[in-house]
């Protein structure tokens, strides 16, 4: 008996709204990347999902290059509250007005 794909689409849906309100509700930096990070995870659970529901590996190929992405983007971030910690004491992402050389 396997579980059906509603009920992975239903894990991702409810993962995705939870980063969602995280990417617009928090004010802190980490917690941004965290609330990115959760949302590209919902959307690997639907790229296996759908593809072990296909039958074909084409969208673990595409989760696997996802989280290549999610990767890159948190070093980038990463980088980015470093600097902002360092200019500003803060990883508050309101505090700067705007990111000047």
């Amino acid at each position: 008996m396997t579980v059906g794909i509603e009920y992975y689409v239903l894990l991702s849906a409810a993962l995705f709204c939870i980063g969602l309100f995280g990417v617009l509700t928090r004010r802190n930096a980490l917690m941004f990347l965290m609330s990115v990070e959760i949302m590209l995870n919902a959307a690997n659970i639907n790229l296996i999902a759908f593809a072990f529901y296909h039958g074909n590996l084409s969208g673990q190929v595409f989760a696997l290059f996802t989280m290549a992405l999610a990767a890159a983007e948190v070093a980038v971030g990463l980088g980015i509250i470093l600097v902002l910690y360092r200019n500003f004491r803060d990883v508050d992402v309101t505090v700067p007005s705007a990111m000047r050389w």
